[in-house]
């Protein structure tokens, strides 16, 4: 995995060799999540994070939190962008202390607080908000993250098919968020997956009005 994001942040796995170029700053990562950082859908979430850094809603203060965090990849790239104050949770032991070794690893514990367990044991409200989850946890999850969500915050969501997207959409419609953008990325396959689909997807969510989303 290697993955350049805007303001010389490079996120890597731990065997791919890579020389910084200067100014850059690389996170190493140690892998082994149920979407690694280099899965379409950990990317989606970086991408979609980015632009989030890039239109400057996330400020230092900012509480930030990552669920089914699993390597740490998605709240350790916020915390290296300046967040302060970034949450993971995730029910596997083994995750959490990946997660926590790859805060360690890049100097980043400071900023960061780890859990294992899920989103019940929390209390809100975060403005920033990661979820890479397949399909079935997404939609358990809905009334939980608008429980945690600030008022003007938003949810960065993937880990789902661009086949799967409609139900979970429209369950968060009825709790009053609006899909304000939408990226997609594709993944190779020696044959069709039960899904019938190739592509895999990535919301940004607000609530209220917002423009159309695009991929």
């Amino acid at each position: 995995m290697l993955c350049r994001l805007s303001a010389g942040l490079v996120l890597k796995s731990r065997w791919r060799p890579y020389r910084a170029r200067p100014g850059e700053r690389v996170l190493v990562f140690r892998t082994g999540s149920v979407f690694p950082p280099g899965h379409p859908s950990s990317r989606l979430c970086l991408e979609l994070l980015d632009e989030v850094f890039a239109a400057g809603e996330l400020a230092p203060a900012s509480r930030l939190l990552d669920v089914g965090c699993g390597s740490g990849v998605l709240m350790l790239a916020a915390a290296a962008r300046g967040v302060r104050r970034c949450v993971g949770v995730d029910l596997s032991r083994r995750a959490v202390l990946a997660s926590w070794e790859n805060a360690v690893l890049n100097g980043l514990t400071g900023a960061v607080c780890l859990a294992r367990g899920s989103t019940e044991s929390l209390r809100g409200p975060f403005q920033g908000i990661l979820a890479n989850l397949p399909l079935e946890v997404q939609m358990a999850k809905v009334a939980e993250l608008d429980r945690l969500a600030a008022p003007g915050g938003w949810l960065i969501l993937s880990g789902f098919k661009d086949t799967q997207e409609a139900a979970l959409l429209a369950r968060y419609r009825e709790e009053g968020w609006v899909l304000a953008r939408r990226r997609t990325r594709d993944q190779g396959a020696s044959e069709l997956p039960p899904d019938r689909s190739f592509t895999w997807a990535g919301w940004r969510l607000v609530r209220g009005s917002a423009s159309p989303a695009h991929s």
